[in-house]
């Protein structure tokens, strides 16, 4: 596997790396969901069009990871899935969205994969879980009421990835997320727990970020990531990860 990048979820797909070796995986370019930078956007799209004509004249699959976060789907009142008509409001949204249609017209075969919050090893400081993390660390952490993340274990986007290719799966768009989207509060809950910890809250209230994606199309295309939408799955991120951070 070719793996463009050299960030959090590039790291993270170094277990892969020697399997599948007509794919490359774009794991690189805008990665903050509040993005605005005309320039950053257009370094991205150069980047994603430059891999996109490489990888038709190699006769390479194209993996394109895009987003199942807010950003993309807004909020919504049901499970969306992958088929549903968007029209995102936020720069980071509308970028993703154009590169998806970009990579699908571009020529080589391509797989989509729309990912919600991922959470694991090297994950950047300023990100939801390593930010809560270190805030409620030294006291004092700002809580954002009515947000809600939907997280996904960064292995199990590795095993989504991994099991996609294996099973020849092309020219989809999926959503590889738990599902599940969570309050912030109760995501700062757990993590208090486990550090004993009893910070300060700098309480502020937003506009309702709920964002339900369906998994349903994953979990068809591979039945064994149903265990990301099990109960526990945030005490299994957890406890795996808070260490790290």
């Amino acid at each position: 596997m070719e793996i463009v990048g050299n960030g959090f979820i590039a790291r993270n797909l170094d277990v892969v790396e020697n399997r599948h070796p007509h794919a490359t995986v774009v794991a690189a370019g805008v990665s903050n969901t509040s993005a605005r930078s005309p320039e950053e956007f257009a370094r991205e799209a150069e980047l994603v069009r430059n891999i996109a004509r490489r990888c038709h004249r190699e006769g390479r699959l194209l993996v394109f990871l895009s987003s199942a976060s807010h950003a993309m789907y807004g909020t919504t009142d049901v499970a969306v899935d992958e088929d549903t008509p968007l029209s995102p409001q936020s720069p980071y949204g509308k970028q993703k969205l154009m590169l998806e249609q970009a990579v699908a017209g571009s020529g080589p075969r391509w797989l989509t994969l729309r990912v919600s919050h991922a959470v694991g090893r090297w994950q950047p400081s300023h990100q939801l879980l390593p930010s809560l993390v270190g805030q409620i660390r030294r006291g004092r952490v700002t809580l954002h009421r009515n947000a809600h993340r939907d997280l996904v274990d960064v292995a199990d986007m590795v095993r989504a990835i991994d099991g996609l290719l294996t099973e020849g799966v092309h020219g989809e768009v999926v959503n590889v997320a738990s599902g599940v989207p969570l309050p912030v509060e109760s995501i700062v809950r757990a993590i208090k727990a486990r550090m004993a910890a009893h910070p300060r809250y700098d309480v502020v209230d937003v506009g309702p970020t709920l964002t339900k994606v369906s998994i349903d199309k994953l979990c068809k295309l591979l039945p064994s990531m149903r265990s990301v939408a099990e109960p526990g799955y945030l005490d299994r991120i957890l406890d795996r990860y808070i260490a790290y951070f």
